[in-house]
């Protein structure tokens, strides 16, 4: 059983998409579309798919199954209602929205149509959450009341370019993208493991000081001036987490851009830039190995020619001990995998929900509780800390 899927969208990250999908046995005639034909034409060509399709309103109108929306962040929202309502299974890069009114709309799409949609969100897959889930799941932290998890990406390593790659003449407007809008990252690793979700949130902005024409509001399409933030997050069931998200730090990103701790009344899990620990009342215990993922190609392959060197590590990670790839097509044995070993899953999860009518792991339901934190945070953040209620959709359907 296999359908056919547009990539929207065909851009550096698309292309990660394009190679595992083709090589997916579920997966049939892959297409793809782009605002410039010629990126479209090339990814095209780099993977050998089965063609190009002139616009999105022409993937609507085309009898493809599912879409793969790739498009700058600010745009997923209306592209993934307009999908579903057109009869598409989505899958959508992150964030979900940036609305809440967007995400209500995904989630009513999703409801009324009975297809699938999927957030593909890299932590939810990171090593650091697997080991953390599995640790809850074994009920190894005893009661678990505090967590923490940190998007932290200079924008001097790898963001300029790729703002200007997808942005054109007007990238800096673009690139004050608030950073508590794109949450998913940080918020995602800590609940893809903790079985919760938010309910409030106090938070703090940063404005930015560079001075280059980047977070300045007589720029930003965003209105926008902060270039780090902070965020304090209540939880259903009691408890807190704290996310950090960061675009102007002293911090290695291309080495490891999220990262995560939990604690727990019996034991806590502390995760660095190079290393983690496991600790609990009677000492310590390095499980940096386990969760580190084995480089399956090198930043320098030409394949990587037009990603920023800051940003190549991202497309090169293979996967970690701490993964179980039993359930991954045999197709993906040895080929390159990327953001902590969390591509492999992405792909075929999609594919596997499609093809059974199954809920996919980062379904409508999850994503929200990834993405409406971090909207509801940059309100508070606008509003000097106030401490805001954070709606839920509910879980998702049995």
């Amino acid at each position: 059983m296999s359908f056919s899927l547009a990539i929207v969208g065909a851009g550096q990250f698309a292309g990660q998409f394009a190679k595992l999908w083709r090589l997916h046995p579920g997966v049939g005639d892959i297409f793809a579309t782009d605002l410039l034909p010629e990126r479209a034409d090339r990814l095209a060509a780099d993977h050998d798919l089965a063609g190009t399709l002139p616009s999105f309103d022409a993937v609507l109108d085309s009898d493809v199954d599912a879409v793969a929306v790739f498009t700058q962040r600010w745009t997923h929202g209306p592209l993934v209602v307009r999908a579903l309502r057109a009869g598409k299974h989505v899958y959508s890069a992150v964030p979900m929205a940036v609305t809440r009114d967007e995400i209500a709309a995904i989630i009513e799409a999703v409801r009324e149509t009975g297809l699938t949609y999927m957030m593909g969100e890299t932590s939810h897959y990171n090593p650091a959450t697997v080991y953390a889930r599995d640790q809850i799941a074994a009920g190894a932290f005893g009661r678990l009341f505090y967590a923490e998890g940190d998007y932290v990406h200079d924008m001097d390593l790898g963001f300029y370019e790729a703002y200007q790659y997808s942005g054109g003449e007007a990238w800096k407007s673009t690139a004050s993208y608030p950073p508590l809008l794109y949450p998913t990252h940080s918020v995602g690793g800590v609940l893809g493991a903790w079985q919760t979700h938010a309910v409030s949130v106090s938070a703090i902005g940063v404005k930015d000081q560079r001075g280059d024409g980047v977070f300045d509001k007589e720029v930003s399409q965003f209105d926008n001036d902060f270039s780090n933030a902070t965020a304090l997050f209540e939880v259903a069931g009691g408890g807190s987490f704290r996310t950090n998200e960061f675009r102007r730090v002293g911090y290695p990103s291309q080495i490891r851009e999220s990262r995560f701790r939990f604690f727990g009344t019996e034991a806590s899990f502390e995760q660095l830039a190079t290393v983690s620990h496991w600790q609990d009342k009677e000492g310590v215990k390095d499980v940096t190995e386990h969760l580190e993922p084995k480089r399956a190609l090198s930043p320098d392959d030409p394949s990587l020619a037009h990603v920023a060197p800051a940003l190549r590590d991202a497309f090169t990670s293979g996967s970690a001990p701490v993964h179980d790839r039993s359930r991954l097509p045999e197709e993906f044995r040895n080929v390159t995998n990327g953001h902590e070993g969390s591509h492999h899953f992405l792909a075929d999860d999609f594919v596997t929900a499609v093809n059974t009518g199954t809920l996919p792991p980062v379904n409508a339901w999850l994503a929200a509780r990834y993405t409406l934190p971090g909207i509801v945070a940059h309100e508070s953040a606008l509003k000097g800390g106030e401490r805001l209620d954070i709606p839920d959709f509910g879980d998702a359907p049995a």
